[in-house]
């Protein structure tokens, strides 16, 4: 069988591209491991916030707010931002303020919001309301059955290990079977740039980022509940709860040798509790959880979608960054829509800089 598409990757960034694009024609998604959403995906802090990001991650956040309100009933639940800034922040603060549209709040009121909070550590706090918690399990799933209610394939624990390029499509060895399709699609997170060089496409430099999480108990047996997602200014860690207890992430981004299942740094996430812990009173004792996710990003930090310039038979759905599930719907609706031939509903310029063929230069 020779399918109409080929979707390398299962995590966000594949699962939605292969629900649009199962729309004009059959698909087949294949993902690695023995679970969709394995690695960076299920991994997220699954927070919208629609003013996070660069220009056109922006465009593409607030292209996707509508399905994020509406697909499966809708996936969003109220959460809520607040930016926390010391004695020596007060210039990433006032920048955080500005391109997040925060503000300012009185530091009673901050600990009105989460008890917890040491005022004398405080030096200014924002806050808005416009920022939500995106049930992530849900959004993958939704986007599977649109796959398969559409007589494409979702296929697990199929590690892709050669790509040729042939007549007319691509031949694609995975395990022991071999695939045929027309177009290939790479969403295959921090492994794009091998699967491209696999598949003889010029690599576009998606570099892999670490970033580390922990889990504590809900600190002094508060209800967590309630409590907005806490940055420190120009986010150097990060705290949200999550199942009743807390995450907590020094929001690191460091570089690794190359793709791989992740796990956090020791060091790197103490200092990142140890930041947290300078704006609270109770001291963090004990670890319930940790894990770390690689987060991909292109040189300029945007996002990469769309037809390879060289060879629009290859579709780039690449460099998500810490974006992906926030940008998904309209993301993946770009991409059926440069695929299909349709003028897409964004902006000339946003497109553009979504674009694969920005790189054309660089990799000449």
């Amino acid at each position: 069988m020779i399918h109409d598409f080929l979707i390398i990757g299962g995590g966000i960034a594949g699962v939605s591209a292969g629900a649009r694009l199962a729309e004009l024609g059959r698909v087949l998604l294949l993902e690695s491991e023995p679970a969709l959403a394995y690695h960076a995906s299920g991994r997220s802090a699954a927070l919208y916030e629609a003013q996070y990001g660069k220009p056109a991650t922006v465009a593409l956040n607030l292209a996707s707010r509508a399905d994020h309100d509406s697909l499966d009933g809708g996936v969003l639940s109220p959460r809520g931002l607040m930016v926390l800034a010391g004695p020596g922040d007060q210039a990433a603060f006032d920048h955080d303020v500005a391109t997040m549209g925060l503000h300012p709040i009185t530091i009673p009121e901050a600990v009105a919001l989460v008890p917890i909070l040491k005022p004398a550590a405080i030096h200014a706090v924002a806050t808005h309301e416009d920022a939500w918690d995106i049930d992530t399990d849900r959004l993958i799933q939704h986007f599977a059955r649109t796959i398969r209610a559409n007589g494409g394939q979702v296929v697990t624990g199929a590690p892709v290990t050669a790509i040729t390029r042939q007549p007319g499509g691509w031949q694609v060895t995975a395990g022991d079977r071999v695939h045929q399709a027309r177009i290939l699609v790479n969403a295959a997170g921090a492994w794009a740039d091998p699967i491209a060089v696999m598949a003889g496409i010029a690599p576009i430099g998606i570099t892999p980022l670490r970033r580390s999480v922990a889990r504590i108990p809900a600190p002094g047996g508060q209800d967590v509940t309630a409590w907005p997602m806490m940055f420190g200014a120009g986010e150097t860690w990060y705290a949200k709860p999550d199942a009743g207890q807390l995450i907590i992430s020094p929001a690191e981004e460091d570089p690794v040798p190359g793709p791989h299942d992740a796990w956090p740094d020791d060091m790197v996430l103490a200092e990142g509790i140890a930041r947290y812990q300078d704006f609270v009173t109770p001291e963090v004792t004990r670890l319930t959880a940790s894990w770390a996710g690689l987060r991909s990003f292109a040189p300029d930090r945007v996002l990469v979608l769309g037809p390879d310039p060289l060879d629009p038979g290859f579709v780039w759905v690449a460099g998500q960054g810490g974006y992906g599930f926030q940008t998904a719907p309209a993301a993946s609706r770009l991409v059926a829509d440069l695929v299909a031939g349709r003028v897409p509903e964004l902006e000339a310029d946003i497109v553009a800089a979504l674009s694969p063929a920005r790189f054309a230069g660089r990799r000449a």
